[in-house]
């Protein structure tokens, strides 16, 4: 069986849960990789899911014990052993399957590709995601500043340094260092999801504040922005999640964004 009948199988084997998610039914897969009797092919599945457990991954994640009703004759039915596996338990399979069978060699290139392919993928919605989150807190630092301004500030540069003192206890040069960036690099090009929507909840919170409050002058506006940052923390630390501070920074997103337009011109091209 060459690598096209064997990803013409796997495709064919492959199911798709509600979520979306893609899995398939070990008893299906079983003859595609080459294994005619089930107890060997078990064995290997459970060889599977031991280097599934020693990568550090939950097996159940990857790997679920079931059983079905299969015909013995007469009408007669018996309940046999199944398992679902998902595409990283699929490849692990493979990964432990006899090197010696060319479907086992088959469908570790299938499952070794199609494994990229969704890192490639799940790595373009996280940008994407990003991206959008980053967006949003432009836009609520603008409206932010808006407000600010009509309250009375003139040194923005103090206004929201108040912030960052009152979300991370730290200044922004301090906040940097503690992240391990360079002063020309900008925070929120690198924070994550979460820290970008703590930062836009900071934001949005403290325009209401200095527009109900009646905000007036830069030291009210200043104390309302730290106060807010204040609250903020205490909330992430009352659900038991990670201080801004504390989050690792991430990769670029002009710079993610850029390789990403320099590959779609280049497409283009082709």
């Amino acid at each position: 069986m060459d690598l096209e009948s064997t990803k013409t199988a796997l495709d064919q084997a492959k199911r798709v849960s509600p979520r979306q998610v893609e899995f398939w039914m070990a008893r299906d897969i079983q003859v595609a990789l080459g294994y005619q009797r089930w107890e060997n092919f078990e064995d290997v599945i459970k060889k599977a899911m031991t280097a599934c457990e020693q990568s550090g991954e939950d097996v159940q994640n990857h790997f679920r014990q079931t059983t079905k009703m299969v015909s013995i004759g007469s009408g007669a039915q018996r309940p046999v052993a199944d398992y679902f596996v998902d595409r990283y338990g699929c490849y692990l399979i493979a990964m432990n399957g006899e090197p010696a069978l060319p479907q086992i060699a088959a469908a570790q290139t299938y499952f070794a590709v199609q494994t990229r392919r969704q890192e490639i993928a799940d790595a373009e919605a996280m940008l994407d995601k990003r991206l959008e989150q980053r967006a949003r807190l432009t836009t609520a630092v603008v409206k932010l500043n808006m407000a600010a301004k009509a309250a009375g500030v003139q040194n923005f540069a103090f206004f929201h340094d108040a912030g960052y003192k009152g979300l991370y206890e730290m200044g922004l040069g301090d906040i940097k260092k503690k992240k391990g960036l360079a002063d020309k690099d900008e925070l929120y090009d690198h924070a994550s999801r979460a820290e970008l929507a703590a930062n836009e909840f900071h934001k949005t919170q403290t325009e209401q504040k200095i527009l109900r409050g009646n905000v007036q002058g830069q030291t009210q506006a200043q104390q309302a922005h730290w106060q807010v940052g204040q609250e903020v923390r205490a909330a992430i630390r009352k659900i038991g999640g990670t201080m801004p501070e504390d989050i690792p920074p991430e990769a670029s997103l002009k710079k993610l964004a850029s390789e990403r337009k320099a590959k779609q011109k280049l497409l283009k091209k082709r």
